[in-house]
């Protein structure tokens, strides 16, 4: 890989460039933000824009000039926008406190990735035999949590959507978190409904979920299929009210676990939403959901 200097910006390249290096050598982002003086979340949007934009995010591109001044009106509307909550207008429709028009969306999704989900033990409340000194007499000591050191079967990430209207969960576990298996979801969701119903799929900022210049398979897929893409402001993916059932799912299927393959764990993450699709009115879920909700 070789990176030519570019004038005034090229301090901000090369480091951007120096990102993107130790990352091609399987640095983990922790550890290439500890050597590059940055954030980790800075080092993963640098590993992320260069993903889906190549060399050209390497180059940042400063304007000149004078900056642009707003007249009052225009000043008013983006105070009005910077005080509103995101995609408001959604939300509004998908808890009926307004009815959609025509042209806009009848059926709200929230979509998001969870994971990466690994069979290993996690930490959480259960039930346990007594240990020390209090044990019962010719017990053996209860074994300690098992250790992991490798992960030779990979990770596995959790597609899921979250329809409030309806008040269900659905989810699909896949190997990996790109546009690919994020299409043959979101097909899944498209054929729930009629094609003449729009809908609306909420979402992050993830590079799999946006539409750039070298890939536009989202943008155009949603186009074609009557279904409308929105997302939620940067760095803000908890106001995606999925987020709350992820706290759910963790709470109900994962804490206190120790599953010894990937299809197991998968196996008790659908049994989940199975039980939380037939019980949405269990008091312990809806306490867990309204404790972790924001937006």
């Amino acid at each position: 890989m070789r990176i030519v200097r570019r004038g005034a910006g090229s301090a901000v390249t090369w480091r951007r460039a120096q990102m993107v290096l130790l990352s091609a050598q399987k640095m983990s982002p922790a550890k290439i933000a500890e050597v590059t003086f940055a954030s980790e979340d800075r080092v993963r949007d640098v590993i992320h824009d260069f993903s889906t934009d190549g060399f050209d995010s390497l180059y940042p591109k400063y304007a000149g000039g004078r900056p642009r001044t707003f007249n009052l009106p225009e000043r008013r509307e983006i105070k009005k926008i910077a005080k509103s909550k995101p995609v408001e207008h959604l939300y509004a429709i998908a808890d009926g406190e307004v009815v959609a028009e025509d042209g806009e969306p009848e059926v709200i999704w929230r979509m998001d990735e969870f994971g990466p989900l690994n069979p290993m033990p996690h930490p959480g409340r259960q039930w346990a035999a007594i240990s020390g000194k209090n044990k019962d007499p010719g017990r053996e000591p209860r074994p300690r949590r098992r250790a992991t050191y490798n992960r030779n079967d990979g990770v596995r990430h959790l597609f899921a959507a979250y329809n409030l209207i309806e008040d269900k969960l659905f989810g699909q576990v896949k190997p990996r978190k790109k546009r690919v298996q994020l299409l043959k979801f979101a097909r899944y969701l498209r054929s729930l409904h009629p094609i003449e119903i729009r809908i609306a799929i909420i979402c992050d900022h993830f590079s799999p979920h946006l539409t750039t210049k070298k890939d536009s398979r989202v943008g155009d897929w949603a186009q074609a299929n009557n279904v409308e893409i929105a997302y939620t402001p940067t760095n803000s993916s908890w106001l995606n009210r999925i987020e709350a059932q992820f706290t759910a799912l963790r709470y109900f299927a994962l804490d206190g676990t120790d599953h010894p393959n990937h299809k197991a764990q998968a196996g008790m993450i659908r049994s989940y939403i199975i039980w939380r699709n037939n019980h949405t009115t269990d008091p312990r879920l809806r306490r867990v959901v309204a404790r972790a909700n924001v937006a």
